[in-house]
C-alpha cells in the first residue's frame, strides 16, 4: 500500500460498487432530486477521453411525448433484433429490455459532431471517441449506483432514428438511452445472468500472457 492510496474502507467502497452496479430495467415511481443527476453527471463528465477532447453530449428528455417516441422506437427495433435472433427470439421476448415509460429520469448520451477535427489518439483509432464516452458513462452509472439510484443503458435503437427525433445535429451519433430512477432492489447478479441468457466468462479465459490465446500464469 502506498501513500497515495485511499482508506481500506475507502477501497473496498469503489470494488463494491464496481460489483453491485446492475444494468436497471424496472424502476419504481419515486422522483430523483436534480441534484443527484447533477452529480452524476458530473462524474461522467470527470471521465477520461483520448486527447482531452470531451465528446460526450447530455440530452435530458423531459417532454412526455419526446419519451413516448423513444420508446415506440426501441420497441420496434425490439421486435426487428427478436427476428434476427431466429431461435432465441421467443426466449428474448421475454425479457424486458428498457425502463423509458417508468423510470425518473431519462437520458441521451450522444457523440459530437465534427469528431474529425480531433485528431490526437484517434489518427489510427477513431473508435476512441466512442471509448472516451463509454467511460463517461460507467463513471455516471458507478456514481448512481453508489447512491442507491439504477440506470440501465438502452442501446437497442437506430442512431440515424434517434438523431431524427431528438434533434441533433449531422455528424453527430447517439450511443445511449439511459434510463435514471429508484429502484425497490439491486438484483444480487446480473438480469440476463439470472435470466440464463449468457453467463459471465472466467477470468483466465480472458487474459492471455504474451501473446493472444496463450494462458497466463496470473491464474
Amino acid at each position: 500500500m502506498t501513500k497515495q492510496a485511499f482508506s481500506e474502507q475507502e477501497i473496498q467502497a469503489v470494488y463494491r460498487v464496481i460489483f453491485e452496479r446492475r444494468d436497471v430495467r424496472h424502476f419504481n415511481s419515486k422522483p430523483v432530486e436534480s441534484e443527484q443527476l447533477k452529480r452524476f453527471i458530473e462524474a461522467a463528465h470527470r471521465g477520461p477521453s483520448v486527447g482531452f477532447m470531451q465528446p460526450w453530449r447530455f440530452v435530458h428528455i423531459r417532454d412526455a411525448a419526446l419519451k413516448e417516441a423513444l420508446y415506440q422506437h426501441v420497441n420496434e427495433e425490439r421486435q426487428l433484433t427478436a427476428h434476427a435472433l431466429g431461435e432465441r427470439s421467443a426466449e428474448f421476448m421475454k425479457l424486458k429490455v428498457e425502463g423509458i415509460l417508468n423510470c425518473a429520469e431519462v437520458l441521451l448520451v450522444g457523440l459530437i459532431d465534427k469528431r474529425e477535427d480531433y485528431i490526437f489518439g484517434r489518427r489510427t483509432m477513431p473508435e476512441m471517441d466512442l471509448a472516451s464516452a463509454s467511460c463517461a458513462i460507467q463513471n455516471f452509472w458507478l456514481a448512481a449506483r453508489a447512491e442507491g439510484i439504477g440506470v440501465g443503458w438502452v442501446s437497442m435503437f437506430d442512431p440515424e432514428k434517434i438523431r431524427e427525433i431528438c434533434k441533433m445535429p449531422p455528424g453527430s451519433r447517439p450511443i445511449a438511452i439511459l434510463c435514471v430512477g429508484h429502484v425497490d432492489e439491486f438484483t444480487p447478479k446480473p438480469l440476463l445472468e439470472m435470466a440464463a441468457w449468457d453467463e459471465r466468462r472466467a477470468l483466465q479465459t480472458i487474459v492471455y500472457q504474451d501473446a493472444w490465446s496463450q494462458a497466463s500464469d496470473l491464474f
